[in-house]
């Protein structure tokens, strides 16, 4: 028998044993026939968060407050820090002021009263640094928030990390007050994770307004940012708008009014990130009604909530825009407490293709709490909007900015409230909707309290905080709906300053708590495709 022979049979006998153990091997047909599970929601092990620099006042006053959830299942072990924009981690992920992180997650086995004398030291240390180079503050173990201050108008921005138990719903917000100049105010923005891009509508280039656009960039590579604006007659032409470079682990403030020549009142910013990842906010800045933070809308969609529009409000300006050539007729309503309302002779609002819209709805609340509602025909034409609201009167006027708002999702976090000076929005738009509300032990002291409410269909109510037993210093807020209905919620801080009612308001969004895992399980048929 010659070598060609012996090897015909050699490959023609390895190729039957090959396909007699891949006939053996094959599962069960139905095994795959079963039905895919749901996935598993299991805390996140770590979250990024991303704070603006607070303002250029030298009077300026920045407190900021850091809360974790207590979650279950989450890692017994953890640490948090907030570190500034100007300073890159080392190799292994540390600061060069890690120092004291490194303590903050040894603190989960701290007391509160250790845990908060800790943090009272650390602060005194940043007011004398003024904020430059030194921990802000050192976020406390879960279930306790922890506030940290910083003076004047050289804070920088912030980047923060937070793993293990100090991850799921990490919160941190800034809150600054400036007594006076322009954007004197109250200015709240909660910290953000980064993101790709972002629409602020609500903006202006116009004469009484100083609007900056905050860039932060938490990686190691540079990012690079086209930013456009749209106005009321489309784009606005801008000189240096595209390929704007953020340098690693740094922030960029934008001013506005110098991408363009043309002065308007209400524009439309879109930030497109070309490579990298950044964190954005717009700084709103008047001459005469005070100033706020410009959250970004929520993605552009045929149906939104603005949710949490104060009571006493004594004027609201409504901008909103599609990206889409079609023109579309936004249906404006009014969640109030009794149901939804149209507000007479403001029933639609037209936004033309491609162009800024805005018009003013004067005092539509009447006195009641309520929160916008904007639908388009069929959902057919995604559009983003947001609202400027004024308190006060005359030459007491302050100015804070609602956008358009995701759902709570499984869980939301407010930090920073006080006993007298925090009111919570809820509305249900789509159907009667059950919340539960946690008020967290005070960063001085106190013990958590819980309640549950129900919003009814249609409607939006000023939820009466159930505030902790003995609290002391500021408290977090946790919302949590129950699965099935959308529910919209808005937090507001209220403070009067010389007989001005400074304000500020944070839509509340999902705190990013959990995350889905799907199961995974064996499939040996796939060696047969």
């Amino acid at each position: 028998m010659n070598r060609t022979t012996l090897s015909l049979i050699a490959g023609v006998t390895a190729l039957a044993a090959v396909t007699g153990f891949a006939a053996m091997s094959t599962p069960d047909a139905g095994a795959t026939d079963e039905p895919a599970r749901a996935a598993a929601h299991l805390p996140v092990e770590r979250t990024s968060l991303l704070c603006p620099q607070p303002s250029s006042s030298d009077l300026a006053e920045t407190a900021y407050t850091s809360f974790t959830p207590v979650t279950e299942g989450a890692k017994g072990e953890g640490r948090a820090q907030l570190r500034p924009a100007t300073q890159a981690p080392e190799p292994d992920g540390k600061g060069e002021e890690d120092e004291g992180g490194d303590e903050g997650g040894d603190e989960g086995e701290k007391d509160a009263t250790d845990e908060n004398d800790a943090t009272d030291e650390n602060d005194e240390k940043d007011e004398k640094d003024g904020g430059g180079g030194k921990e802000v503050l050192r976020p406390g173990k879960p279930g306790t928030p922890v506030t940290g201050d910083v003076s004047g108008g050289e804070a920088p921005a912030l980047i923060g990390t937070a793993e293990g138990s100090f991850a799921p719903g990490w919160t941190v917000q800034q809150t600054t007050e400036v007594t006076v100049g322009t954007g004197r105010g109250l200015h709240g923005v909660t910290c953000t994770p980064a993101d790709t891009e972002f629409w602020f509508p609500g903006a202006s280039t116009g004469e009484d307004r100083t609007d900056y656009l905050h860039l932060t960039n938490p990686d190691d590579a540079a990012a690079v940012v086209d930013i456009e604006l749209y106005g009321k007659d489309g784009a606005l032409k801008t000189t240096v708008g595209e390929g704007i470079t953020v340098r690693p682990h740094s922030a960029e403030p934008v001013l506005l009014s110098t991408l363009t020549e043309e002065q308007q009142t209400d524009v439309t910013v879109h930030v497109v990130v070309r490579s990298g990842r950044v964190g954005a906010a717009v700084q709103a800045l008047d001459d005469k009604l005070g100033g706020d933070w410009l959250p970004a809308s929520a993605d552009p969609s045929g149906s939104l909530v603005l949710p949490g529009i104060p009571e006493d409000a004594t004027a609201v300006r409504l901008v909103a825009f599609t990206p889409r050539d079609a023109d579309v007729d936004l249906t404006v309503r009014l969640a109030s407490p009794s149901g939804l309302i149209s507000p007479a002779g403001q029933e639609t609002l037209h936004v033309k293709g491609g162009m800024t819209a805005a018009v003013d709805l004067g005092d539509i609340t009447r006195g009641e709490p309520g929160s916008l509602v904007l639908t388009a025909p069929d959902g057919s034409v995604p559009v983003v909007a947001a609202v400027r609201v004024l308190r006060g009167k005359g030459e007491k006027q302050e100015s804070a900015f609602i956008p358009a708002a995701r759902p709570v999702g499984d869980r939301s976090t407010a930090v920073d409230n006080t006993a007298k000076g925090t009111t919570l929005a809820v509305t249900a738009p789509e159907g009667t909707a059950k919340v539960e509300v946690t008020a967290s032990a005070g960063t001085k002291g106190g013990t958590q309290a819980s309640k549950t409410y129900t919003i009814k269909s249609g409607t939006t109510q000023h939820i009466d905080v159930p505030a902790p037993t003995g609290v002391k210093g500021t408290y977090a807020l946790t919302v949590e709906p129950e699965a099935g209905t959308p529910v919209y919620a808005s937090r507001t801080l209220t403070a009067t300053e010389s007989g001005v009612p400074f304000f500020t308001v944070q839509p509340l969004v999902d705190d990013r708590g959990t995350v889905a895992v799907p199961e995974a399980r064996e499939d040996l048929s796939v060696l047969q495709r």
